[in-house]
């Protein structure tokens, strides 16, 4: 986390939110995007329209809820707020995440990414792809290792849509994960869900382990059956 996210804000029913990105840009992360002199910028084309206008709306409201829900000590329905937003359109979470610091909910940020962990494989990849996006590494990597306790076929599925995103590095970091805390036997249903595909960046992955990790892998692929060992 960026040591400004991390400094403790007072909570507020509306807490201020970042300025959109603009486009082909990385999320502005501070108060030091305020307006310059008129003349400064008199010649600057007219913004593009922001692909989700009301992500910041949405997300101030949202927030406002659970800072004032856990004013009233409500905690169990604070966390089915966190449920639904964990589900909301992935660009939106690197804005939570500033809005929940800001906001003094730093603990419902890392709830709010335990329960994105769980998303449907294509919703789960795409969170990872939006934080990595937005520079929150640390973050996409704690999902990532949260993520390996799905399914098998489920990680598959998540290494193929991050892969076809052009997050291979989240790919490799997600299959690192799961050789790293699942058996070879898993690793090996794995590959056989995801393909040739999968497979190069399965054994690559077992390699940054150990050499002894990537022959057990590779024995209980020929075990599986596992083409292309």
């Amino acid at each position: 986390m960026d040591d400004e996210e991390e400094t403790a804000y007072a909570p507020s029913p509306v807490p201020a939110l970042p300025a959109p990105p603009t486009e082909g840009g990385s999320a502005p992360r501070g108060a030091r995007f305020g307006g310059g002199p008129a003349e400064a910028v008199e010649a600057a084309p007219a913004p593009a329209a922001l692909p989700d206008p009301g992500a910041g709306e949405a997300v101030a409201a949202a927030v406002g809820r659970l800072v004032r829900l856990r004013a009233e000590g409500r905690s169990g329905e604070a966390h089915v707020v966190l449920c639904e937003v964990a589900a909301w359109p992935a660009p939106r979470l690197p804005v939570l995440a500033v809005a929940l610091y800001r906001a003094g909910l730093a603990a419902d940020w890392t709830t709010l990414l335990w329960e994105a962990s769980s998303l449907p494989p294509a919703g789960f990849a795409a969170a990872a792809g939006a934080l990595a996006a937005a520079g929150r590494d640390e973050d996409c990597g704690l999902l990532l290792r949260q993520g390996v306790a799905r399914p098998a076929a489920e990680v598959a599925e998540a290494v193929l849509a991050l892969d076809g995103a052009g997050r291979e590095g989240e790919a490799r970091a997600l299959l690192g994960a799961f050789v790293r805390v699942r058996t070879p036997q898993e690793a090996a249903e794995l590959a056989g869900g995801g393909g040739d595909r999968v497979l190069p960046h399965l054994l690559a992955a077992a390699r940054e382990v150990s050499v002894e990790r990537e022959w057990d892998l590779i024995h209980a692929l020929r075990v599986a059956g596992v083409p292309g060992v």
